[in-house]
């Protein structure tokens, strides 16, 4: 099956209802690292994506959703956590000016959510970012649909290695961002925009899980 504006909209919802769950995860993992303001700048922001899209009228294009998602993280999260989703939704939001996405579509949402984020933070993998959870996802969601999966096991497959990759940012040595700052000390530690990345990669499975279940 495909998935479409309703999809976009519940990936969405979920990612709010998680990263609220998750929080104080966020807020800790950010602490340990860097200025402890991750989870409560994402919840805020993601908050006000909610109320943005409540007010407004019903999109009708997946990169309507996507666009509102990123000019609102833009203006109401802060640190450096903003313009990176921000970024990472707008460019997917250039790929998605369609009405539903199907496999290859999910491929090129995560690819281009992955072009953003480098081209805003210039990290590369290895170095202890977000990134080291996106890269591992698209790989996966890319070798999903050259193998036939549908849209919904893409993103299961991009989620699963998002998870993964955000785990095998513990023993690295942060490269890039204010966790550079600690060197050696950063060792050990999960990143937290890494974290919050696979809690963003798996909501879009698990609301594409709920719109197969309703289908």
């Amino acid at each position: 099956m495909s998935l479409d504006v309703t999809w976009a909209l519940a990936w969405v919802r979920r990612t709010a209802q998680v990263v609220a769950e998750n929080r104080d995860l966020l807020v800790e993992l950010d602490r340990q690292i860097g200025d402890g303001d991750h989870g409560e700048n994402l919840n805020r922001g993601f908050a006000a994506v909610i109320g943005k899209l409540d007010g407004a009228e019903p999109p009708e294009l997946v990169g309507d959703v996507l666009k509102t998602v990123a000019t609102t993280l833009m203006s109401t999260v802060g640190g450096a956590a903003g313009p990176l989703y921000g970024t990472a939704y707008l460019r997917a939001a250039k790929v998605t000016g369609v009405a539903s996405l199907d496999a290859a579509g999910v491929v090129a949402l995560l690819e281009a959510g992955l072009e953003g984020i480098v081209a805003r933070g210039k990290a590369q993998p290895g170095e202890k970012t977000m990134v080291d959870a996106w890269t591992p996802a698209v790989t996966a969601a890319q070798d999903a649909a050259a193998n036939g999966a549908s849209a919904e096991q893409v993103l299961v497959a991009a989620a699963e290695a998002a998870e993964a990759g955000a785990v095998a940012t513990d023993p690295l040595v942060a490269t890039k961002g204010r966790a550079s700052y600690l060197g050696e000390r950063s060792a050990g530690h999960r990143d937290p925009g890494a974290a919050s990345s696979a809690l963003v990669i798996r909501a879009a499975a698990e609301a594409a899980g709920t719109a197969s279940a309703t289908a």
